[in-house]
């Protein structure tokens, strides 16, 4: 994962990306594995898909290694990510990529297209508080074409079930306590080799500046979340997948 002032190993930093979610989420394949069957089930091999707070592009690696002939647009605002999406993708006529704030009223105005077979999210949103979530999940209707769909995979927390909620994470952490002791990678020892990389250096610090270190979001309930995208104006919405403390959400046009 070194680099130089000019260069940078991108492949490399979007496997360490990979590799440091799956520490917080051993079975995140599993779920964009399942997000991926949903973007086939309703628009078949060839969709044009918005990657939604895509950080490295790791959906719209995975949607055009499984669907080639698929075009994608990853909109965030995360400099550094956005550094190594770029660089990864470079040359690659089927992917664009667009700087915007999902807090801006405007943001989808930067967008290339005002419709999308799909709108892809995963571990992003939760960065949001619920009120500005039921405001993006409006907008996110008016990109979806009719029969189209919008999926969001996220930390979705049932606060009626505490033993349960407690016990799954006491368990969960223990694993993750096992696997940082195998080497695993967290969030800032990740975000400390970013930093003290010459190409990256310069869009993480601006990255801290933007974000801070931490989220000051919420993580209502998987039925939340079909609920408000009802609400938003899709016709259909429920989870597609669940684990025990994440779920993926759909929703149909």
């Amino acid at each position: 994962m070194t680099g130089s002032t000019e260069t940078a190993d991108w492949r490399a930093w979007q496997d360490s990306w990979d590799r440091q979610q799956e520490w917080y989420m051993p079975d995140r394949e599993e779920r964009l594995r399942v997000m991926l069957d949903m973007v086939e089930a309703f628009a078949g091999p060839t969709p044009r898909v918005l990657d939604l707070a895509c950080g490295t592009g790791s959906i719209t690696d995975r949607l055009l290694k499984r669907f080639p002939g698929a075009t994608g647009v990853g909109v965030d605002l995360d400099p550094a990510l956005l550094a190594i999406a770029e660089g990864t993708f470079a040359g690659d006529d089927r992917v664009t990529f667009v700087t915007a704030d999902l807090k801006d009223p405007h943001w989808a105005a930067r967008l290339p297209h005002t419709s999308y077979d799909a709108v892809l999210t995963a571990t992003a949103l939760h960065w949001l508080h619920n009120e500005p979530l039921a405001t993006l999940y409006g907008q996110i209707a008016g990109l979806v074409r009719d029969g189209g769909v919008f999926m969001n995979a996220d930390h979705m927390i049932d606060d009626t079930t505490p033993r349960i909620n407690a016990a799954e994470r006491a368990h969960r952490h223990a694993q993750m306590d096992r696997a940082k002791d195998s080497g695993a990678l967290d969030w800032a020892e990740w975000w400390a080799l970013a930093a003290k990389d010459p190409v990256l250096a310069g869009p993480t610090a601006k990255r801290f500046e933007i974000y801070g270190e931490h989220a000051d979001g919420e993580t209502p309930s998987a039925d939340w979340h079909a609920r408000t995208l009802r609400a938003a104006g899709f016709a259909e919405a429920r989870p597609v997948w669940r684990s025990p403390s994440d779920a993926l959400v759909l929703a149909v046009k």
